[in-house]
């Protein structure tokens, strides 16, 4: 596909830098989006049977004529040296997703030929979507022989289009905030402190609107089900990622002792790094599960000191 990169050298301080492509893509996640957590990632090759027509937002019909994914992609930015240790770069981006192939929310017909006059977005495993990312990048950098500060705000948002409506997909997070910083010090800087501090904003779930009791048919159409109620409950659903996750915030820290082992006879050096370091500091709730039914609460990791050895020889 075509793609175009430009930096121009402004001043000896200043640089300005543009970017555009034509991409695309023949993978496809193996999950679906309406997960709640995802402990594996698996990747398929872009399914072949595909609906034939995609409506657009616009009202328009789009011929569907490739499997492939495609987007296109547009940058913008500039870097600038603030001081001989201090660079600041920013960039703005948009990247229209032309065609993206997702599981089929709106499944209820298998696709067999007893069901062919029903429409394919009713019947297809997999359909297509298209959708629009934008959003603007800072990045503040320290570096010195001893110590590097890094600073990235960035604020974005995605939306997509499913053929039916507009909606925001999960990794929809408006507001990052990532803090990294190390500092080495000692004889022959061999010990290094670092930490990392990341906060953002909520990603979109679909929230949980009612309950209610199903129909118990699992004895078939002689199932007595105008006695008989299940032990199970069913859910009703709001609108598709219409809810906001709590904001999310974590501070880990890491303490590393290097050391360097002569090995005269090999003149093969060994190293070995010990590492101390403590995962979310002050112990913040981030959400990692909750069960619709029971509302029981399940968070990511808690405090967690850790401490590891690496030799290398």
């Amino acid at each position: 596909e075509p793609r175009l990169g430009i930096k121009w050298k402004a001043t000896e301080r200043l640089r300005i830098k543009a970017a555009a492509g034509v991409y695309s893509q023949n993978l496809i996640a193996a999950n679906s989006d309406r997960d709640v957590v995802n402990l594996f990632y698996g990747f398929l090759a872009s399914p072949s049977n595909l609906q034939d027509e995609f409506y657009q937002s616009n009202g328009d019909i789009r011929e569907i004529v490739s499997p492939l994914q495609r987007a296109n992609h547009a940058i913008l930015g500039f870097e600038f040296d603030v001081t001989e240790k201090i660079n600041l770069n920013v960039e703005g981006y948009v990247k229209d997703f032309r065609q993206l192939t997702n599981t089929n929310r709106n499944k209820l017909f298998p696709d067999t030929p007893e069901f062919s006059n029903v429409s394919e977005v009713l019947r297809k495993d997999f359909i297509v979507e298209s959708g629009i990312a934008k959003g603007v990048d800072f990045v503040l950098k320290y570096e010195d022989k001893h110590t590097y500060l890094w600073l990235v705000y960035g604020i974005a948002n995605v939306d997509r289009w499913d053929g039916f409506g507009w909606y925001d997909p999960v990794f929809d997070r408006t507001h990052n905030i990532n803090f990294v910083a190390s500092h080495a010090f000692g004889e022959d800087r061999t010990w290094e402190f670092s930490g990392r501090w990341n906060l953002g904003s909520g990603l979109p779930f679909t929230q949980t609107q009612g309950y209610y009791q199903p129909t118990d048919t699992q004895n078939g159409v002689g199932a007595d089900y105008l006695n008989i109620n299940p032990d199970y409950l069913g859910t009703y659903y709001a609108g598709l990622n219409e809810g906001r996750l709590p904001t999310y915030h974590r501070l880990d820290l890491n303490l590393r002792r290097t050391i360097n082992i002569d090995r005269e006879e090999t003149k093969n050096d060994m190293v070995v790094e010990i590492n101390a370091g403590v995962t979310n500091v002050y112990s913040r709730a981030n959400i990692f599960y909750i069960n619709r039914i029971t509302q029981e609460r399940v968070n990511q990791l808690p405090f967690l000191p850790s401490i590891g050895i690496d030799w290398k020889f």
